[in-house]
């Protein structure tokens, strides 16, 4: 059974919810590295790419974007949804 794009992103925008109800400052950090981890892959897959072309599916490279764009729409949405109020970035600064 091979998933599509839309079902791949579903799946990554549930993990990311779930990351970001369970807790915010590990959702933000596991959202950027993700973010860097697959914008880099991505970037160099791209160049490597218009340098040789491969057999590499276009379906690799929707995936990567899919990827990069599913942590971003998940962090907006749990943003709006609070108010922006990140409970990391206002504890330290209580008394």
């Amino acid at each position: 059974m091979k998933l599509r794009n839309f079902e791949w992103f579903l799946i990554q925008l549930v993990f990311y919810f779930i990351l970001w109800l369970i807790n915010d400052y590990t959702a933000t950090l596991v959202s950027v590295i993700f973010i860097v981890i697959f914008a880099a892959i991505l970037i160099v897959a791209l160049i490597s790419e218009l340098i040789e072309p491969s057999k590499v599916p276009r379906s690799y490279f929707w995936f990567m974007v899919i990827s990069i764009l599913a942590p971003i729409l998940a962090g907006l949405i749990f943003l709006i949804i609070i108010g922006g109020d990140l409970n990391w970035i206002k504890a330290p600064f209580s008394s």
